[in-house]
């Protein structure tokens, strides 16, 4: 095998231990290119990086995931090896292996906690891929050019190497795991070390459900059915169909692409949410009123934050629920999760549901007649542009996104 055409490095916080790691880096692979990406770092792991030789990408602090997803996108073409930042040992014999993602197991555990996060992730990877995973949290591995481009982007967060080895098993790679006698900084039984589990075992268990490309080719999770969790079979109900588009929705996009394609996701949704909105209101504008406020949240949903911001603007007059929402905003603004379908179409029904209890005769068929007109609207233009267009549109827009 010959040398990965780059090593991948996530770092934060790593001043003291990064430049050993470089160097050690490019002594075990010669010819390739070691990039550390900067996940916001306070202290001076970037130029501690630069000055051993590395190339650098300073980032703002978007998680592991997302920084290896960037760096990824940096490297030249080939495979790649991935190390974390305060690894002590060899890694070259991963990629003297002729399989498509060879991942390093630990000869001997230090420290550590109970295991909850390892048994969590190994479970989730045999129940989403058949793979029995010994090491499933490992940040050592050497991921081939097939692997690559099935693999990445990565799930965010510290979900990365679990979403990978699922990925790289369900397309029928080779997976297999390599023990060698390697070390790093391990996280105690302390206060901190529990903390780090906990977001760990998060990140595991939102990479391994449903995950979308958002508009900068960030891989995250759908976080939206969690909707569906309440105690509202409507909104359960339109949750679950959003959800389906989700998972199995195809390149259409909008009505008349969806219904020249015929059996579609975006078929369901346009006939299943208005048929329960019909169903929950007993009335033809209720249905209505669900099925074009669910579609024109969904069609908000192109860019952080910006269909919640609509949603709570909207909830304040029509006296709908809030607390999700002010819940799921600072994290979908942050670009660590989205709504998706199963969670704009589900706010969209709870706008619209709440609009039929507040709204009678004339004023029900204005708002019907208003959200038909953006609906028509979005088909032709796009709706998101005309925000951009507008100057007091596009700074509430922009309000609250990492710069």
């Amino acid at each position: 095998m010959t040398d990965p055409a780059a090593v991948l490095v996530a770092a934060r916080g790593e001043e003291a231990t990064i430049a050993a790691t470089v160097a050690a880096l490019q002594e075990q692979f010669p010819t390739a290119e070691v990039i550390v990406a900067d996940d916001g770092s306070r202290d001076a792991t970037a130029d501690e990086a630069e000055r051993a030789g590395a190339r650098v990408l300073r980032l703002a602090r978007r998680g592991k995931g997302q920084a290896l997803t960037l760096a990824e996108r940096a490297a030249p073409a080939g495979s790649l090896v991935l190390a974390d930042a305060d690894l002590v040992g060899n890694l070259a014999p991963l990629a003297q292996t002729v399989d498509d993602v060879t991942i390093a197991a630990f000869a001997e555990r230090r420290g550590g906690g109970f295991g909850i996060a390892k048994d969590v992730a190994r479970k989730l990877i045999r129940a989403r891929s058949g793979y029995t995973a010994q090491e499933p949290l490992s940040g050592q591995r050497h991921v081939s050019a097939a692997a690559r481009e099935a693999c990445f982007p990565v799930a965010a967060g510290f979900g990365c190497e679990v979403r990978m080895t699922i990925d790289a098993a369900r397309k029928g790679l080779r997976v297999t795991e390599l023990v060698l006698p390697l070390s790093h900084q391990e996280t105690g039984r302390d206060l901190a070390g529990f903390a780090h589990r906990g977001r760990q075992l998060l990140d595991v268990v939102l990479a391994s459900g449903p995950l979308a490309v958002n508009h900068q080719g960030l891989r995250l999770p759908v976080v939206g059915w969690m909707l569906g969790l309440r105690r509202d079979p409507v909104v359960a109900a339109v949750a679950a169909i959003g959800l389906a588009d989700d998972v199995w929705s195809g390149p259409e996009r909008g009505f008349r692409r969806h219904l020249r394609a015929g059996r579609t996701t975006g078929v369901l949704k346009l006939v299943g949410i208005p048929l329960v909105g019909l169903a929950a209101t007993r009335k033809l504008s209720g249905a209505l009123l669900v099925g074009l406020a669910a579609n024109f949240v969904n069609q908000l949903d192109t860019r952080p934050g910006r269909a919640l911001k609509a949603y709570l603007a909207g909830a304040v007059l029509a006296g709908a629920p809030v607390r999700s929402a002010v819940f799921l905003l600072p994290y979908d603004l942050c670009e660590k999760t989205m709504l998706g379908d199963a969670g704009s179409n589900a706010l969209g029904a709870m706008l619209g549901l709440s609009s039929v209890s507040r709204l009678t005769g004339r004023s029900r068929w204005l708002a019907i007649g208003a959200l038909a007109g953006l609906t028509l609207l979005g088909e032709r233009r796009s709706l998101g542009a005309l925000i951009e267009r507008t100057p007091g549109l596009r700074t509430l827009d922009r309000l609250g996104r990492p710069a």
